[in-house]
């Protein structure tokens, strides 16, 4: 059995032991949202959807997006979300302004993450809406390269039911792509999180997809230590995210 139909077969089997009816995926115009569309609709021909949710995104983005729904023909769906993300964070940056609690370090950095992590959860809220009202469940797009280092937002695109490509590393998705004919263009474009406008992983990682890839393969010792710094520091903070939240134990220790 091919890698395509085993994942396939499983999600098929994930579906059942649910008692769902079908997979929502959010289609973002990358490759791995593109290869879970496509995976999804070989486990369930009748059950799937895939919704397209800009949020003062790159246009580009959705075009791509489109494409792949074309290309197999995907029930899809899209929800402009940017009206809904301006209204959200309006409110409470009125809130944090108005100084009842106490004073918001001034972080351009940080303040620019913390806008860019509020797509991703107004997308999965949106993903899981839909998933309620059809019965579905929410397959997510994380890859093993990205789930290691935690390049996904917590309770975002990291809040999902089932995770598809959790074992295959980015190379591994570009393959099984390629098997799958997602078109060309979107199997060659510069991974983004579409976080904001010109924003790409590899640029925000600060290695490439190729090192991470050599560092879970063959270890650390195959990058320059710099590369291994970088890699290992993103491991370490973000391990909360690997695991469910900690649970206070009556009796244990302070």
């Amino acid at each position: 059995m091919s890698l395509s139909s085993s994942i396939a077969a499983w999600l098929r089997q994930q579906v059942h032991a649910a008692g769902s009816r079908g997979i929502v995926v959010g289609l973002s115009g990358g490759v791995d949202s593109a290869v879970v569309a496509r995976l999804a609709q070989m486990a369930v021909p009748d059950g799937v959807m895939t919704v397209i949710m800009p949020a003062h995104s790159d246009p580009h983005d959705a075009e791509d997006a489109r494409l792949v729904a074309d290309a197999f023909k995907l029930p899809m769906m899209t929800v402009d979300l940017s009206d809904p993300y301006d209204v959200l964070v309006e409110e409470v940056q009125q809130e944090l302004a108005g100084g009842v609690h106490g004073t918001v370090p001034a972080d351009v950095a940080n303040a620019r993450l913390a806008l860019a992590n509020v797509k991703p959860r107004l997308r999965m809220t949106c993903l899981y809406y839909v998933a309620n009202r059809l019965n579905y469940i929410v397959a997510g797009t994380g890859n093993k390269s990205e789930i290691s280092i935690g390049y996904y937002t917590k309770y975002g695109d990291g809040g999902v039911d089932l995770l598809p490509l959790g074992a295959l590393v980015k190379s591994e998705v570009r393959a099984l792509a390629r098997d799958l004919g997602v078109p060309a263009r979107v199997i060659e474009k510069a991974p983004s999180a579409g976080l904001w406008l010109g924003q790409t992983d590899e640029g925000e990682m600060g290695f490439t997809y190729a090192e991470l890839e050599d560092y879970l393969r063959k270890g650390p010792a195959s990058l320059a230590p710099a590369v291994v710094m970088k890699i290992e520091r993103l491991v370490r903070a973000s391990e909360h995210k690997r695991h469910m939240p900690p649970v206070f134990e009556p009796g244990g220790q302070p």
